[in-house]
């Protein structure tokens, strides 16, 4: 059956298959490298509610989840360059070990910001997760400690990652064909 979200993939970048094998062994990783703490999983919204879920499950350490908002976009699909914090922490992070969950690492201007801004509040380290990586476009000097994939420079959405709102419950990662964002 082909959804009316379908009609607007190009190719599927990563199958359901590939993202299920790949966030287990994210998350085996996580474990080594956490091994003994209780990390503070920190979610950046919206894009990485789908990716979270599945690597808090596959990591299996002792930890709290909290999630952040924060926008650069502004329904665009290049970020703007300014960093806006829309939703903030409940919780005090000092002394915490954080893992930032990202759904895709690309300019690198908002991880920039929220890594530099956690250390600042006082966070004890901060490991960042991707599930997408996209070097191509980045205009930042951060990297991710842990990436999914390496993806060329395409518009991306599924599996949490969106254009406007939309396509986040596609269950693989596709490249969107332009005449859906062009218009």
């Amino acid at each position: 059956m082909s959804s009316e979200m379908e009609r607007d993939i190009l190719k599927v970048l990563v199958s359901e298959e590939e993202l299920q094998r790949r966030v287990t062994e994210l998350g085996e990783a996580l474990y080594q490298r956490l091994e003994g703490k209780e990390p503070l999983f920190l979610g950046v919204l919206k894009g990485c509610f789908v990716f979270m879920a599945d690597l808090v499950r596959a990591c299996q350490l002792k930890c709290d989840v909290e999630f952040m908002a924060l926008s650069s976009y502004r329904g665009a699909t290049v970020s703007s360059g300014k960093v806006e914090v829309t939703q903030d922490l409940c919780s005090p992070i000092e002394g915490r070990d954080l893992v930032i969950v990202e759904d895709i690492l690309d300019s690198g201007t908002t991880l920039a910001f929220l890594k530099e801004k956690l250390l600042a509040r006082g966070a004890a380290s901060v490991t960042i997760v991707t599930l997408l990586d996209k070097p191509s476009r980045r205009t930042k000097a951060i990297t991710a400690d842990l990436a999914g994939f390496t993806v060329p420079d395409e518009f991306v959405v599924g599996y949490g990652l969106d254009y406007n709102q939309q396509y986040r419950n596609i269950p693989y990662i596709g490249v969107l064909k332009p005449e859906a964002y062009s218009s």
